[in-house]
C-alpha cells in the first residue's frame, strides 16, 4: 500500500508541535537541507493548535443502566419522538447536540450524566 500526500499532511497534522519541531530538524540532518519554510508553517500549525474552541459536540457514549432516564433527557434536549430518542441511546455512541457552546455543551453533559449516561464532549 503507498503512502500518499494526503496520508503524509493528516499525519503531519496531528503532531504536536514539539513532534513537528523534532521532524524537521530529522529532515533537515537526513537531507542536508535548510527548512525555515517549513519552519514557518509549523509556526502557523501552532497559531491555529493555540486558538480556542468555540464549538463542541456533546457525544453519549453509553446510555447507561437507566436507559429510560437518559432517553426522557435526550428527547428534551433534542426535541426527538420516542423511538428516535430511543434508538439514539440504544445506538451508543451518537452525537446529541452539535456545534454548540461550552457552557451549553457542559450542561448537557452534566444534565445527561445526572440521568445515568457516559457523555463526552468534543
Amino acid at each position: 500500500m503507498a503512502v500518499t500526500k494526503e496520508d503524509v499532511l493528516e499525519f503531519i497534522s496531528n503532531l504536536s508541535v514539539l513532534e513537528l519541531s523534532e521532524l524537521v530538524k530529522e529532515f533537515e540532518e537526513k537531507f542536508g537541507v535548510s527548512a525555515q519554510p517549513v519552519a514557518v508553517a509549523g509556526a502557523a500549525v501552532a497559531a491555529v493548535e493555540v486558538e480556542e474552541k468555540t464549538e463542541f459536540d456533546v457525544i453519549l457514549k453509553d446510555g447507561g443502566e437507566k436507559k429510560i432516564n437518559v432517553i426522557k433527557v435526550v428527547r428534551a434536549m433534542t426535541g426527538l419522538g420516542l423511538k428516535e430518542a430511543k434508538d439514539a441511546v440504544e445506538g451508543a455512541p451518537t452525537t446529541i447536540k452539535e456545534g454548540i457552546s461550552k457552557q451549553d455543551a457542559e450542561a448537557a453533559k452534566k444534565e445527561l450524566e445526572e440521568a445515568g449516561a457516559a457523555v463526552e464532549i468534543k
